[in-house]
């Protein structure tokens, strides 16, 4: 547990470095959804689109035999 009875309200010797590794954090949760932003706007490949297109197919055409 920790001790909170700091009554001047000043930050306890590990105070600092709290403070220094919510805003670590925070830095990471930022940069985390940039790259997660930039990698959902990539375009779909067009190979990948042949086999999804591919798979479509015979789901729906192969299915009644």
């Amino acid at each position: 547990m920790t001790d909170n009875s700091n009554p001047a309200g000043k930050p306890a010797k590990g105070g600092a470095s709290l403070e220094e590794a919510r805003l670590r954090q925070q830095a990471i949760g930022v940069k985390l959804r940039h790259m997660f932003d930039e990698v959902v706007n990539e375009p779909v490949p067009d190979e990948f689109l042949d086999i999804l297109r591919r798979a479509d197919e015979r789901s729906s055409g192969g299915g009644g035999s």
